[in-house]
């Protein structure tokens, strides 16, 4: 079903990037479609931190709540989100950020499908504006954040 890969280079360090991302509370402040988020726990796990995570969508008529596990390994910069439960018959993301001369590389990838025909259809016609939109709204934050 729809993915999504990009990679950016960034003027921020993998790390304010990763810490960015990282901050899933904040996503209704600058996310579009993003209407809330809730953090369920957040729980050491060896070299991770596992946070369950409920957002709210809300994408023209549709607003659903979904919850994902995310695992953050600070270390290596990187971060896995899969789905739990809610619209979707699956969903997984990852984040891999790293130091380049000049700034930080980050690198996307997102794949998933909803479970609403209609909804799946719906986004299916603007789903690469919207993930443009998304990836987007992170550089901006990213600039507002850290100049």
């Amino acid at each position: 079903m729809p993915t999504h890969a990009e990679t950016r280079t960034l003027p921020y360090s993998a790390d304010q990037m990763y810490a960015l991302v990282a901050d899933v509370a904040s996503y209704p402040d600058f996310l579009p479609w993003c209407a809330a988020a809730r953090i369920r726990s957040s729980t050491p796990e060896g070299a991770a931190e596992v946070m369950l995570a409920d957002l709210v969508i809300s994408f023209k008529v549709f607003r659903e709540r979904f919850g994902s596990r995310v695992v953050l390994y600070p270390e290596t910069r990187h971060i896995d989100t899969e789905y739990l439960d809610g619209p979707f018959k699956y969903m997984k993301s990852t984040w891999d950020f790293r130091d380049v001369a000049g700034g930080c590389e980050v690198e996307f990838f997102v794949d998933f499908e909803f479970r609403n025909l209609i909804l799946q259809k719906a986004i299916g016609l603007v789903f690469n504006e919207a993930m443009h939109r998304i990836v987007a709204a992170f550089e901006a934050r990213a600039r507002e954040l850290h100049g």
